[in-house]
């Protein structure tokens, strides 16, 4: 078996240690949460670190370069996608649904609208389909949905896991007139320089991919997670709302394209620089979210940072010192992406691991505080001993 190891990249930084951060990142390891992560960080567009830690599996290290599920960290992705089309004044987000998608004004649903996605106020979380279902099944079956008993849409919240993003994925395919991934590829990832991330992966790529492909495990468990839209035969379907898989790095630079607001690498404009400010603003505020149980603050599409309700375990956060403009998403029991414009910093950081929602979220909790007190973000970051986020245990 190859020990666990640290493998870095040409970007990390003798400056720049983090020491606190591994530290946790292995503490981690050593209590069997995860086997492996990426983690990628910049600062005012300068890549501080692209590095990996541990196994993928235990004969195989984890590099950089492994492509790992991003799950729910992947939605913004859709969010870009529909961005494109709003500024091409292809739709409003204060559209009903049904202008887009007729069929799903079924059953009183005529009064949604694409903002009540965005924020998770829709009503309608749940729908009965099978993982084997075709895209067009799905689709069926979710605008055949009824709203939920006592839900009056955009008053009530609560996190749609799957549903809203198929349909947000429907509106983004028939508006470009391809499959959704396709145009998802054309108009988001091609300019940002993304080449790896992908929604759907066919046994010819996984031969291609050979070990850079990468699976998440359970807690104490090396076996591969089978998640319900993994097709029987070994294939990826399409799932908008977490069937994204990429490298830590790639992730990173979609939240650096937002921080530059809105431009490419090259320059060129991909969102507007108001569209920008519009998806990351407070649209939903103060409300319990009945999914989570928690209140949690929503821009359009991307969870704000929620800290100010004072509690340590609000799902998804961005670590104790975090700016209250930070805004990004995190993908179930497993990673974080973020942008925190007070600080310029962009991050994504990916474990190999799921282990419960809990665990999960006191690892986060204390890698993040740790990663702002290595670079000395946190205001309170202590020189000669870890912080309690870093010293306490994780599990």
């Amino acid at each position: 078996m190859t020990p666990p190891s640290i493998v870095p990249s040409a970007f990390s930084s003798a400056d720049v240690p983090l020491s606190r951060t591994l530290s946790v990142i292995e503490q981690g390891m050593a209590e069997g949460l995860h086997t492996g992560a990426q983690l990628y960080v910049s600062q005012n567009g300068q890549p501080i670190t692209d590095l990996a830690v541990g196994n993928n599996s235990p004969d195989v290290r984890m590099t950089s370069d492994t492509i790992l599920p991003w799950l729910s960290a992947g939605k913004p992705l859709t969010v870009a996608a529909l961005a494109v089309l709003w500024q091409r004044n292809l739709l409003d987000i204060d559209d009903s649904v049904s202008q887009h998608i007729p069929e799903f004004a079924a059953h009183n649903k005529e009064c949604i609208t694409i903002r009540h996605l965005l924020t998770h106020t829709g009503g309608f979380r749940w729908a009965e389909f099978s993982p084997t279902s075709s895209w067009d099944q799905i689709i069926h079956c979710i605008c055949d949905a009824r709203i939920e008993p006592r839900w009056q849409p955009g008053h009530k919240a609560g996190y749609h896991a799957f549903t809203s993003w198929y349909i947000l994925a429907e509106i983004v395919q028939r508006h470009f007139g391809k499959p959704f991934e396709a145009a998802v590829h054309d108009e988001i990832l091609v300019p940002l320089g993304m080449p790896d991330v992908r929604f759907t992966i066919s046994r010819r790529d996984q031969e291609i991919l050979g070990s850079r492909l990468a699976s998440l495990h359970g807690r104490l468990d090396s076996r591969p997670k089978k998640f319900s839209f993994d097709s029987a035969d070994g294939g990826y379907a399409c799932v908008p709302a977490a069937g994204a898989r990429g490298p830590a790095s790639q992730l990173g630079a979609f939240y650096e394209m937002l921080l530059r607001r809105g431009t490419t690498p090259g320059g060129d404009v991909l969102l507007l620089p108001q569209t920008v400010e519009a998806l990351t603003a407070r649209h939903r505020a103060g409300m319990l979210d009945h999914t989570f149980k928690q209140v949690v603050d929503w821009g359009l599409g991307f969870i704000l940072n929620s800290a100010i309700y004072g509690s340590e375990m609000v799902p998804y956060g961005y670590g104790p010192h975090a700016s209250a403009r930070t805004f990004g998403h995190g993908g179930s029991q497993s990673s974080a992406a973020f942008a925190d414009p007070e600080y310029g910093l962009a991050v994504a950081v990916i474990f190999n691991g799921m282990p419960g929602e809990i665990a999960h979220t006191r690892r986060i909790h204390a890698t993040l505080g740790a990663l702002y007190e290595d670079l000395n973000l946190s205001g309170a970051a202590a020189e000669s001993a870890p912080s309690s986020a870093s010293a306490a245990r994780i599990g």
